[in-house]
């Protein structure tokens, strides 16, 4: 019983970590479907950690959401980390969009709160020209 509840919290930190993910990219469940050929409603039980995904499907979603495969599969308990930032390239240090976006101390209403007052100062920043 104690290796099913391990494998149901792997299986819900990797599901709110891809719908962490899919809302820091400002991207719909839907246009998550669309791009990786998945349905919606497996999408969805994948990101309530309801369903373990196969790895056919963890690299679709990886390419859509510009993740590595070897962080979904780390994520999914299927790999060593390669990357201490999780969830960035390999070597890059994880901006703080991603940082709001997977901590797990937040709520999902918190972390679009969080995201949407970050996106505004970044968006404010890129619209003035340099000098």
């Amino acid at each position: 019983m104690a290796a099913d509840d391990g494998v149901r919290e792997q299986l819900q930190a990797l599901g709110a970590f891809i719908r962490a993910r899919r809302t820091q990219a400002q991207m719909s469940l839907r246009d998550l479907a669309d791009l990786t050929n998945v349905s919606n409603p497996y999408l969805s039980q994948i990101e309530r950690g309801l369903h373990e995904p196969s790895v056919r499907v963890l690299k679709s979603i990886s390419e859509a959401l510009n993740v590595s495969i070897d962080t979904l599969l780390f994520r999914a308990g299927l790999g060593a980390d390669p990357d201490p930032n999780a969830g960035t390239a390999v070597g890059a240090p994880m901006d703080a969009g991603s940082a709001i976006a997977t901590d797990p101390a937040l709520t999902d209403e918190q972390r679009r709160s969080l995201l949407a007052v970050y996106r505004s100062y970044t968006d404010a920043n890129t619209r003035r020209s340099p000098g």
